[in-house]
C-alpha cells in the first residue's frame, strides 16, 4: 500500500495560518461554571463527614463528670450497678 502526501510542505514558505488563534483571543465573555444542586449537596455532605472524622472522640468534660460521680460514695448503689449491668447485657444482645 502506498500513501501519497496530500500537500508537500515547502520549508522556505511559511505555512498558512488558520485564523483560529485570532478567534480564541477575541472572546469577550468570561468563562464560568455552574454547580448543580445535587453536586452542592454532595459537597456539603462530604464536608460534614470530614468534620466528623477530624473531631475528637474523647469528650474531656464528660470524662471529668463521670470520674466525679464514680468517686462519690453515694453514687454507686445497687440500683445504679443493676442498671449498668442491664445496659451492658442489652448491648451484647443477651
Amino acid at each position: 500500500m502506498t500513501i501519497d502526501r496530500i500537500a508537500p510542505l515547502d520549508p522556505i514558505q511559511p505555512g498558512k495560518q488558520s485564523g483560529r488563534a485570532d478567534q480564541a483571543g477575541k472572546s469577550k465573555e468570561a468563562d464560568s461554571i455552574k454547580i448543580s444542586s445535587e453536586a452542592a449537596e454532595k459537597a456539603d455532605f462530604y464536608r460534614t463527614i470530614e468534620l466528623v472524622d477530624t473531631a475528637s472522640d474523647v469528650r474531656e468534660d464528660r470524662i471529668a463528670e463521670l470520674k466525679a460521680k464514680i468517686n462519690d460514695p453515694s453514687y454507686l448503689n445497687d440500683t445504679i450497678i443493676k442498671a449498668t449491668a442491664d445496659q451492658i447485657m442489652n448491648a451484647f444482645g443477651l
